[in-house]
């Protein structure tokens, strides 16, 4: 019975990614870039210093086009457009619930019709695979919105039983003005994470894109005026760690979402901290533990394995970029993956044939070799990859080291690139405690066909998400967020509105009839 699950168990993205190349337009692979300024109160401006910065396309390492920098002026005036659309009595305060919805299902309906355009610029500017960018996260983001669209009528406080003659009730409200902060590897995909509950809720936001990768969020935004929401409701601000600070610092910032590295995370907390003690939710790095039963599916776990690190380039926060085996078929899962790893379509991310494009940036790009260079130092095996592809752009070849110790360095830090590391395991008392040696507690996954030994270790890793014969089962309905240095909070499914309401106690005095 589990093994008939287990054969079912591929996730949504990698169905999405198995799409053949007839199912799906071909990519417009020199998309025209029409937005690249600052989008407040639904119009578009120069930034108040006059400043840009560049968007790369990491395939060429050319540029794509000029972007307005938001400075803390800019940050002002669209944090004012946010308080005066949330202001009490306007026309975003009073709309009904229902209408919310309907706007959010507007968006999602202009993103759909748009799809082919915008998975186009996703590639140009973020580098990811056009077949990755169409058919999973326009897919994804588009059923985001519209989950949240239904919610948006739905959010309801209870009524209390409470001591003597009072009628009691809470009421959810929204937070008020959201700072939304994106990160580079799922640019799209990440605002509609952000935006869903948020709108849902009743908030305004002030959204900063990642500097590597605006493109697609500012088309959004002139999405966001054509579905008819209403002026200051959303607004963006390109720009780059200063225009972040500046929202996470602002006094009239209510609340605080950010995705990224757990370094910036605990820098944005900071400034929280330093001004109104607003609410901060924190979606951050992983090191995550892949645990590989003798007993499992091999070619089957083989696979899962390569798509759990290999996926997005191996820049996504929920790798299974800490693969324990156990001994009994160590040897074998390693040649096969090293196998796996060599046949990996790398190249121009606009190919309808091709698995990986390149990483983000040259920060990103020298900091996965130079980490694959400390693997090599302290005595872990290469088997595949290692270097460039190429001699233009920031291509790394998909890299597979065996014979990895927990107590190296591409065992503990976060690598974010296509790096996978094997790691022999004999004995499952250990599993934990291993699993466990990490700042990190994002995410997990097992795989065997003992589903008492699955649930043995699932009530023992700390980790906001464990997969069961399966890896990267991410769709809107449940939650996902980390443990540990991984983060606070949650996004996605009904937890995901928490963090966008306030609760408030009403409680009225009813009049007893006099005797």
């Amino acid at each position: 019975m589990l093994r008939s699950f287990v054969k079912a168990g591929v996730s949504q993205i990698q169905k999405s990614c198995m799409a053949t190349a007839a199912a799906i337009p071909a990519p417009n692979t020199n998309p025209e870039v029409l937005y690249t300024g600052i989008f407040i109160n639904n119009e578009w401006h120069k930034s108040s210093s006059s400043k840009t910065f560049k968007t790369i396309n990491p395939a060429t390492e050319e540029v794509i086009a000029e972007i307005q920098e938001g400075d803390k002026a800019d940050v002002d005036k669209a944090v004012k457009a946010a308080q005066d659309a949330f202001r009490f009595g306007s026309a975003w305060r009073t709309i009904n619930a229902s209408e919310r919805g309907l706007l959010l299902n507007r968006l999602a309906d202009l993103i759909e019709r748009d799809r082919q355009y915008l998975a186009s610029l996703e590639t140009l500017d973020n580098g990811k695979p056009y077949t990755a960018s169409y058919a999973a996260d326009l897919d994804l983001s588009v059923k985001t919105l519209r989950y949240y669209a239904g919610w948006a009528d739905k959010i309801h406080g209870k009524t209390v039983p409470y001591d003597g003659d009072y009628f009691t009730y809470t009421r959810h409200e929204p937070v008020g003005v959201c700072g939304q902060i994106i990160p580079w590897n799922f640019p799209l995909l990440m605002v509609a994470w952000k935006l869903g509950p948020a709108l849902a809720a009743g908030n305004t936001l002030v959204l900063k894109p990642a500097e590597q990768t605006p493109l697609t969020a500012l088309y959004v935004a002139q999405l966001v005026k054509e579905a008819g929401f209403p002026p200051g409701v959303v607004n963006v601000v390109p720009g780059d760690g200063k225009t972040g600070s500046f929202i996470a610092e602002h006094m009239d910032v209510d609340k605080v979402a950010f995705t990224g590295s757990t370094e910036v995370g605990k820098l944005i907390k900071q400034a929280a901290g330093r001004t109104n003690l607003k609410r901060v939710t924190l979606e951050l790095g992983g090191k995550s533990p892949n645990i590989i039963f003798g007993d499992a599916d091999l070619e089957y776990a083989v696979e899962q394995a390569h798509f759990g690190l290999f996926f997005n380039m191996g820049q996504c926060c929920c790798a299974g970029s800490r693969t324990f085996i156990e001994d009994s078929i160590y040897d074998k899962f390693v040649e096969m993956s090293a196998e796996r790893a060599k046949k990996r379509a790398t190249g121009n991310p606009f190919d309808m044939s091709v698995e990986s494009g390149p990483l983000i940036d040259s920060d990103q790009f020298n900091k996965v070799l130079g980490l694959i260079k400390k693997g090599q130092s302290e005595g872990a095996k290469m088997l595949a990859g290692g270097g460039r592809l190429g001699d233009k752009g920031y291509f790394v070849q998909p890299t597979v080291f065996a014979d990895v110790k927990d107590n190296m360095t591409i065992a503990k830090e976060e690598i974010f690139g296509p790096v996978q590391q094997l790691i022999r395991f004999k004995k499952l008392d250990e599993l934990i405690e291993r699993a466990n040696k990490t700042d990190y507690g994002l995410a997990a996954a097992i795989f065997t066909k003992d589903i008492d030994k699955a649930n043995y270790l699932l009530q023992g890793i700390r980790a906001g998400t464990v997969w069961v014969n399966c890896y990267n089962i991410l769709n809107v309905q449940a939650p996902f967020g980390g443990f540990k240095m991984s983060g606070n909070g949650r996004e996605l499914g009904e937890y995901g509105l928490e963090a966008y309401s306030e609760v408030k106690t009403v409680i009225v005095k009813i009049p007893q009839k006099n005797n």
